[in-house]
């Protein structure tokens, strides 16, 4: 990038004024690491402060059976195999009761699209949850998921969420995304969910006053122009209902193991920089989402604790189990953080953590940076 152009871009973020599609592929071209960094904590601080939040949550897979095969899942198992499982709706109270005496907050449930469960055994999951957990928020179901219920159910997505709701359902889940260009989408995705329906669902769930994520999954086949398309088309549905909240980059993880489910497995994973690239590219370029989140299982704690000086200001939350990640993972992320994890971590990175609900309501304000722990080295996170 050359001085001048790298001048206007600097003008326009600190004027604050909207970065439009040349910019974004512009910042993506710059090699400037600490400059684009420099640009997006300006933006996430002006923002935000020196905030970063976290929830107690709980994942949930209820099930990795699927009818899809995407290029890119390692989750995913047909029927019949010897590790696919469906949880009884007995088995998932169990495990998310498992988590109360440590203040959870929300359920994050995401799940294969099953191809012989009933339509009924969703809306009676979410409700048996809200009934032992009723103070705990069900972010649950993808927009893929939703559009598929319509097909198993033969109702509109309109009459499934609103069911999904009076069952306890308080906030989509941002998936299904990965990139809506249809130059990479198309060698990807084994769904029927493409961008017009999944942007027609997430509209009608903010209609209906549920406040949802965006994601997009980076790092395997595409190029930055499409990370930027994917990024503008959400601006634009957001300009017009106002409903996301966070926004999620999601690093592509290849298989560890080389199970061919993953058929993008000899993709290399993208390295630090260009994950730390692709926080501040985002940052810079939603104006209108407050948040930029870090799902650390993706990243890695390391990697994770750098985005939050390059645009990210949440780290999501405990997590506790992300088998859709750790059936590819092989690369050191646990399974799981307590509270007391994620505030040392946030801490050490120099910020004041921050416990949020579903909503990014402020539920506790913690203490900031500990001092005294930077005169100790500290051993390095995964």
């Amino acid at each position: 990038m050359d001085a001048g152009l790298q001048r206007e871009l600097e003008q326009k973020v600190y004027a604050g004024e909207r970065l439009s599609y040349a910019d974004g592929v512009a910042l993506y071209d710059s090699d400037d690491l600490a400059w684009l960094g420099g640009l997006a904590h300006h933006v996430r601080t002006k923002r935000n402060g020196d905030r970063v939040l976290f929830n107690v949550n709980r994942h949930l897979n209820l099930t990795n059976v699927c009818t899809a095969s995407c290029a890119y899942c390692s989750f995913q198992r047909k029927p019949g195999e010897k590790d696919a499982y469906t949880m009884r709706i007995e088995e998932a109270v169990r495990l998310a009761k498992v988590m109360e005496p440590s203040g959870i907050t929300e359920l994050h449930i995401v799940n294969g699209l099953h191809p012989t469960l009933p339509w009924k055994y969703y809306p009676k999951v979410l409700a048996e949850l809200k009934a032992a957990l009723p103070n705990v928020a069900l972010k649950a179901f993808t927009a893929t998921e939703i559009h598929y219920f319509e097909r198993i159910s033969k109702l509109s997505a309109n009459e499934v969420l609103d069911t999904l709701i009076d069952a306890g359902l308080e906030s989509l889940t941002g998936g299904g995304a990965e990139i809506f260009d249809w130059e990479v989408r198309q060698h990807i995705v084994d769904h029927q969910t493409h961008w017009e329906d999944w942007s027609r669902i997430h509209r009608l769930a903010h209609s209906k006053g549920l406040r949802t994520p965006a994601t997009m999954l980076y790092g395997h086949i595409e190029h930055p122009r499409h990370r930027v398309d994917h990024v503008l088309r959400l601006r634009e549905l957001q300009d017009e209902t106002g409903g996301f909240v966070v926004f999620i980059p999601l690093r592509f993880q290849h298989d560890a193991d080389g199970d061919p489910r993953n058929r993008l497995m000899t993709q290399p994973m993208a390295t630090g920089a260009e994950v730390l690239k692709t926080f501040a590219v985002s940052r810079l370029l939603f104006d209108n989402i407050d948040h930029i989140k870090n799902f650390w299982v993706m990243h890695g704690l390391t990697t994770a604790a750098l985005s939050l000086s390059f645009g990210a200001d949440d780290l999501d939350g405990s997590v506790v189990e992300y088998k859709i990640t750790h059936d590819a993972d092989g690369f050191g992320t646990p399974t799981t953080m307590t509270r007391e994890d994620l505030l040392a971590l946030i801490r050490d990175a120099g910020f004041t953590p921050v416990e949020r609900d579903t909503r990014y309501r402020v539920l506790t304000t913690y203490d900031g940076p500990d001092r005294a722990r930077r005169d100790v080295p500290q051993p390095i996170s995964a």
